[in-house]
């Protein structure tokens, strides 16, 4: 997966954001960040991340663009879901943490001439399954008991 990253410095940046979904000079700050982090626990010890810190920025950041299962992305990097999942919250941690990326809060939202947003509705109501009408008739009779009574014996 080192590939992966030297491919994506490679390629333009609307290409970039299009696959990584930041900017290429947003990641390369949230990559200095938790760089600076990474190298901070790599002096505490312990044993050394099978990968680097910019394959697990990588990953976490597919990880909330592509909704994948975290089978799927722990297949991909060959690693364990554990380990993904751990990496993921450890990377989120880090940048939020850090104060550098945040969302606009809700005042900046309502406020007008401010930021201009754009939503998407999806209806997902919960629609009935169309069944066959219960009829004691036409049913399927199911396997009856091969028990018999005392009398018919």
């Amino acid at each position: 997966m080192m590939k992966t990253y030297e491919r994506l410095k490679q390629i333009r940046p609307a290409e970039f954001k299009r696959l990584v979904g930041v900017k290429k000079e947003t990641f390369e700050v949230m990559l200095e960040v938790y760089s600076e982090y990474h190298e901070k626990k790599k002096q505490q010890g312990g044993r050394p991340n099978r990968l680097l810190p910019e394959t697990q920025l990588l990953l976490m950041l597919e990880y909330y663009r592509e909704y994948r299962s975290l089978a799927h992305m722990a297949f991909d990097y060959e690693i364990s879901e554990p380990t993904a999942s751990r990496i993921i919250k450890e990377v989120e941690t880090v940048l939020i943490h850090s104060g550098k990326f945040s969302l606009p809060g809700k005042k900046a939202l309502h406020q007008e001439g401010g930021i201009e947003l754009e939503y998407i509705v999806i209806d997902a109501t919960e629609c009935p399954v169309q069944r066959p009408k219960k009829d004691n008739g036409v049913a399927t009779v199911g396997r009856k008991s091969v028990i018999l009574p005392k009398d018919k014996l």
